[in-house]
């Protein structure tokens, strides 16, 4: 009686064979884990009320998130795989990290109405990357138009949503209260709906800095680097209301191009 198990091998029959990856292939896939971690890093610190860490560790994911696609670019190392584990980790640290976070800070104290707002934003954050996936494979639509997300962007959404909790850090007074929570949610559920809007968002892919002004944008850039290291939370606040005052001019400029381009721009474009 033969055994009842063959003996595995595993290139057996000549089959396909482990190749060797250049370290440049795994570097952009290195970030993406690592902003994985980091984003669920962020939840235990909040689960155990340590939130100013928390905060910083959602943030340094996101800003991870943000750069492995163009790390891979930039290296020429894109893949399918890359790809898929880049929109898994945008889930987890622009949807389910910032909303856990806000929930153990705040929402918690409004009960239930508090948890559905968590819960629609990540679920908004979810739609929000799959309409993203799914129009950047189209092709059909003028190219003026690609300079404009549809919707507010999910790593701005994730930054938006925590506004809560830098303005208590700063130390004003403010206290994580049930009347707080409730005003918490509503803004939770306003940037939900920001998120999965038609409003039209200017990217700045587009924008070119002319030769002579190339220094002066380094030299705000890296103030604005400065000012975030020495006054993180001071500088995140005016940050999230510029990007809010920010917000209307972008229609407007949209409808503006629109008319210029001669199309005729639906009410749910920018609506």
């Amino acid at each position: 009686m033969g055994a009842p198990f063959k003996k595995f091998e595993a290139h057996a029959s000549g089959g396909p064979r482990i190749r060797e990856i250049p370290m440049r292939m795994v570097l952009p896939n290195l970030v993406t884990v690592l902003a994985i971690c980091a984003g669920l890093s962020g939840i235990r610190f909040a689960f155990e009320d340590r939130f100013e860490p928390a905060v910083v560790m959602v943030l340094l994911a996101a800003f991870l998130d943000g750069i492995d696609g163009r790390l891979a670019r930039m290296l020429k190392a894109t893949s399918k795989f890359g790809a898929q584990m880049d929109s898994l980790a945008d889930i987890v640290n622009f949807g389910v990290a910032p909303a856990l976070v806000l929930y153990a800070f705040l929402l918690d104290r409004a009960g239930s109405p508090g948890w559905i707002a968590a819960l629609l934003f990540t679920i908004a954050c979810g739609m929000r990357l799959a309409r993203f996936n799914v129009l950047a494979d189209d092709t059909d639509q003028p190219a003026w138009q690609t300079e404009y997300f549809v919707g507010v962007p999910a790593p701005a959404g994730a930054v938006l949503v925590m506004l809560p909790l830098y303005l208590y850090f700063l130390r004003l007074g403010l206290e994580p209260t049930r009347s707080a929570a409730f005003v918490a949610t509503g803004f939770t559920v306003l940037v939900a709906f920001l998120l999965v809007s038609r409003l039209p968002v200017y990217s700045g892919k587009s924008v070119k800095v002319p030769g002579d002004r190339v220094l002066p944008v380094i030299l705000g850039v890296v103030l604005y680097i400065l000012l975030l290291m020495a006054y993180p939370w001071y500088t995140l606040t005016a940050s999230v209301a510029g990007y809010l005052l920010f917000l209307p001019f972008s229609v407007r400029a949209y409808s503006k191009r629109a008319r210029l381009e001669g199309e005729k721009v639906p009410p749910s474009d920018i609506g």
